[in-house]
């Protein structure tokens, strides 16, 4: 099998994937993104219990909440790590076959971005996951350092940068110096979390019941990280707790600073934990460079200014955060000697 895999991969393109929580974006090598979808598969069970893949991102993600009996809408990643080991499969083999318009005979080299300290277990998930969906090789790399060389920090110079990734399931924080983490966090709380801290507050305020959905439109149209001088609004629908009849109400950004204030402050810990274990010589660098916010929760409003606040930074949104861990993951496809120098784990 060996064999032939070194064959087909003569005809296959390169890959580089952001494996995320919410999210998988897939980089041709040479092409730059080619998907960027939800991490979501909906699964069909027909009468004699067989299942089969319905739909996979964007269109899976829109049945999330509304799908009959028969049909799930599976998240398969949890925290930044595998929950559902042949979902996941699936969908890496779904979207191999895409960007390989479904051809029989593909066995791309792949790069996956995962969170800093998995189990050597999971790093296991993750490569057996990508070598049954038909790759011929996989590098992991840690989400970290991908991250710092998405947002085009000179990870290889002796001189420590901080990164901070607020992805979907977790949040990733390292310093990078001379092509190597010397310093990295990963905390299960990020985008996932805000959305249900922002659900439990309209439940709780409001006697609202709103789903996951619901809540992240609201972070993302009205969510702030502090006080606004003009407070944005929204109204949106739910069912009553107590009445359970369908209702709106009206929601303030106020409103969603307030859901958030936990989560967020727990990110602003963790942070402030890794600037505490700093080495001095780097701790001097870091207060030179300050540190850069990666990530879909880079783009909360003010979150910037509330973390500078906060650890007494200066604190910088990269350019395009949403892409910079996918793109860190594809320059480290795109060069192999820096690959081999930020890839852990690989066979």
């Amino acid at each position: 099998m060996g064999l032939f895999k070194n064959l087909f991969g003569t005809f296959s393109k390169d890959l580089a994937i952001d494996l995320g929580t919410a999210n998988i974006l897939v980089l041709v090598k040479g092409q730059g993104i080619s998907i960027n979808e939800p991490s979501v598969v909906a699964i069909q069970v027909d009468k004699h219990g067989q299942e089969r893949v319905l739909a996979v991102g964007h269109e899976a993600k829109d049945m999330v909440g509304k799908t009959p009996g028969n049909i799930k809408a599976i998240r398969p990643m949890k925290d930044g790590v595998i929950a559902d080991f042949q979902v996941t499969e699936l969908m890496i083999e779904h979207f191999i076959n895409k960007v390989h318009g479904r051809k029989m005979f593909s066995a791309p080299r792949i790069v996956i971005c995962v969170p800093y300290g998995l189990t050597q277990v999971e790093r296991k998930a993750v490569k057996e996951s990508a070598t049954n969906a038909g790759a011929r090789s996989v590098y992991l790399i840690e989400e970290p350092m991908a991250a710092a060389i998405g947002a085009g920090l000179p990870v290889r110079d002796p001189n420590g940068n901080l990164v901070v990734d607020i992805g979907g399931g977790t949040t990733e924080i390292g310093v990078i110096s001379l092509g190597g983490l010397v310093l990295s966090k990963s905390i299960r709380i990020a985008g996932d979390k805000l959305d249900a801290a922002i659900t439990d507050y309209v439940k709780k305020k409001f006697n609202l019941l709103i789903g996951d959905r619901i809540a992240e439109e609201l972070k993302i149209k009205i969510g702030t990280a502090v006080k606004l001088d003009e407070e944005l609004r929204t109204q949106v629908r739910g069912r009553d707790q107590v009445e359970g009849i369908l209702t709106s109400v009206d929601i303030t950004s106020e409103h969603i600073r307030e859901a958030m204030e936990e989560p967020l402050r727990q990110i602003a810990e963790a942070l402030k934990s890794v600037l505490e274990e700093m080495p001095p010589d780097l701790a001097g660098d870091i207060v030179q460079n300050g540190v850069v916010l990666t990530g879909g929760g880079a783009l909360i409003r003010g979150l910037d200014k509330y973390l500078s606040d906060f650890v007494k930074l200066p604190i910088y949104v990269a350019e395009d955060p949403l892409l910079a861990v996918a793109k860190g993951t594809g320059r480290a496809l795109e060069e192999l000697d820096l690959l081999q120098q930020t890839s852990f784990d690989d066979e």
